[in-house]
């Protein structure tokens, strides 16, 4: 006799049995160009409060900057070894990671917060932002992101908590984008042309005559000074220019 087997119970995430909805409680005075602005938010990181944390749910990885942990006075020396390599900071260019960190993260405020412990990939590269979350923190947090409102919403220990960016923000985050993208093209070109220009050569403007010695016959003419007597000559350059 066939016995059926008990159904699978399931693995409940932590934080799943929370409701987390958006209304119109939940819109901003005015949404210019819906979808288009970062998703920029305060938070704790390593104990340090963050005001430009970007919220990125097409990374697979969380980023932070070598520049943001010199900052929190964290070395960016030995760092545990990362195998990964990711493009997207520089167009068309992979980035060498650093190594990775484990730091805690917090979002809310001291009323009614969470922290969970998050692995960080570590670059040292110039960014408008101190570091990037990806799908990992996402899902660790349970946060769901509303693009057009700008907020974010996961489960805490006594109901949703909200944690909102602004249109300000995000558009200075921008506006610093464009600035540093500027500067590496600068830097893009001035390091093609170290590489491209041969320092042993002697630019054109610059280099030395020919060396020859001079020939009293081919390099003078003579020149009659006295008025009525042809003998009375001096011999003069012939590469000076006629009076």
């Amino acid at each position: 006799m066939a016995v059926m087997a008990p159904p699978a119970m399931p693995e409940f995430l932590k934080g799943s049995e929370t409701i987390i909805s958006f209304s119109r409680e939940d819109h901003p005075p005015a949404v210019v160009r819906p979808g288009h602005a970062a998703l920029v938010l305060d938070a704790q990181i390593g104990g340090y409060a963050m005001t430009k944390v970007f919220m990125d749910g097409g990374s697979g990885i969380n980023i932070i900057f070598a520049d943001t942990l010199r900052k929190m006075n964290r070395s960016v020396e030995n760092l545990a070894k990362s195998s990964n390599t990711f493009h997207g900071i520089v167009p068309g260019k992979a980035i060498s990671l650093e190594g990775t960190i484990q730091l805690d993260v917090t979002f809310g405020d001291k009323s009614h917060f969470r922290t969970e412990s998050i692995e960080f990939e570590v670059v040292d590269w110039k960014s408008q932002y101190h570091a990037i979350l990806g799908r990992p923190t996402f899902a660790r947090f349970m946060a769901v992101p509303h693009y057009a409102y700008l907020t974010l919403k996961m489960p805490g220990p006594k109901g949703v908590i909200t944690v909102r960016g602004n249109f300000q923000r995000s558009d200075a985050c921008d506006r610093e984008f464009s600035k540093i993208s500027e500067m590496f093209g600068v830097e893009e070109s001035l390091a093609d042309l170290a590489i491209t220009n041969d320092r042993t050569l002697l630019p054109e403007h610059k280099k030395l005559a020919v060396d020859r010695s001079f020939n009293a016959t081919n390099d003078t003419r003579s020149h009659q000074v006295h008025p009525t007597d042809p003998s009375k000559t001096v011999n003069i350059s012939s590469s000076l220019p006629i009076a």
